[in-house]
């Protein structure tokens, strides 16, 4: 399962079917569209996953007795994750409004009340809790990430950022297999997989818009491998400006992104062969999705600063083909023609 996302860009996790705004991932995710925000004077209020453009929450192939769950898990990561990066609070006041979320979390854990302010998060989140003695690690790994998010924007090196995936996007995942009963070592590391490649994808297809907040996810030491200047590229978020070498640099450097994530994502992908029912095929959708957002890009010339794919119903045929030629661990049928 994964996670697109249910984070930030970030997560997201194994449960439907599209696009990982930024967080944002898809059950798996990465995702919302820019603007959207679940938070309001300070005050959190559900929203509908509709509002999300990679990110299928609790679908028609999710099996309707762990709907509950997996709605309640998804309103716990994004209400956190909009604490960390919505409205226009200081980052003193999301620290502190992190850490008021999370003591309401271990309240809950304890069998205690959580605070009128996020009833409506952790009321069904507690129910969750009990019912399926839900790992509490994983749900503050993904508190650890979101306050990462308010002070950190940019990223050393590959390892420092498949650190804050391990964080951010991975649990979502561990949670969902969690609540299907799988534990084994191989669907683990495949699942951590196809998050961290959801994430990352959805990094790259917001290049350009994270660069216009002030956040870069490509690591700088391979920015500086491929001759980009990170202060630049922050600078100039893909104006006329950039010249013609630099441009080409930045592509280069946005493909060597992509084969990195595609790689990851293939990795994790025999997991739907080892996920059984409907959530089986689901978690089909998600791979194919990641892996088509990461076609797109290389079919848009890796000009990631310039362009933002996306996924829109005229995907959904080739996604449900090969969807459906998944037939074994080597049957991913690479994107080539579409």
């Amino acid at each position: 399962m994964s996670a697109g996302g249910l984070t930030r860009k970030r997560a997201t996790a194994v449960v439907g079917n599209g696009h990982h705004g930024r967080s944002r991932g898809s059950i798996v995710a990465p995702i919302r569209p820019p603007g959207a925000s679940s938070l309001q004077h300070g005050q959190w209020r559900p929203v509908s996953v509709e509002h999300y453009e990679n990110f299928p929450v609790a679908s028609l192939l999710c099996p309707r007795t762990l709907r509950p769950a997996v709605r309640a898990i998804y309103a716990y990561a994004r209400c956190a994750d909009d604490l960390a990066d919505e409205g226009d609070a200081p980052a003193r006041q999301r620290l502190a409004d992190l850490a008021d979320f999370e003591a309401d979390l271990h309240a809950i854990a304890a069998g205690h009340a959580a605070s009128m302010r996020w009833r409506a998060v952790f009321d069904p989140l507690a129910q969750t809790l009990r019912q399926h003695d839900l790992p509490l690690s994983l749900l503050t790994d993904l508190l650890s990430a979101f306050r990462q998010d308010v002070v950190q924007t940019s990223y050393a090196d590959r390892p420092a950022l498949l650190d804050y995936c391990r964080r951010s996007a991975q649990p979502v995942g561990r949670l969902l297999l969690h609540l299907y009963g799988i534990a084994d070592a191989e669907s683990l590391r495949q699942s951590d997989a196809i998050c961290c490649a959801l994430q990352l994808a959805n990094f790259w297809q917001d290049l350009s818009v994270d660069c216009r907040r002030g956040r870069l996810y490509v690591p700088l030491a391979d920015a500086r491998r491929f001759g980009v200047d990170a202060g630049q590229l922050l600078e100039d978020t893909g104006n006329a400006r950039e010249s013609t070498r630099e441009r080409a640099q930045v592509r280069a450097l946005v493909a060597d992104m992509v084969s990195w994530t595609r790689d990851m994502m293939e990795s994790g992908a025999p997991l739907v062969h080892r996920i059984p029912g409907r959530a089986g095929w689901e978690l089909r959708f998600v791979v194919q999705g990641g892996l088509r957002i990461l076609h797109k890009t290389a079919r848009e010339g890796h000009d990631a600063m310039q362009t933002r794919p996306t996924l829109g119903r005229a995907d959904a045929p080739a996604l449900a083909w090969r969807a459906i030629t998944m037939r074994s661990p080597r049957g991913l049928v690479r994107e080539g023609h579409a």
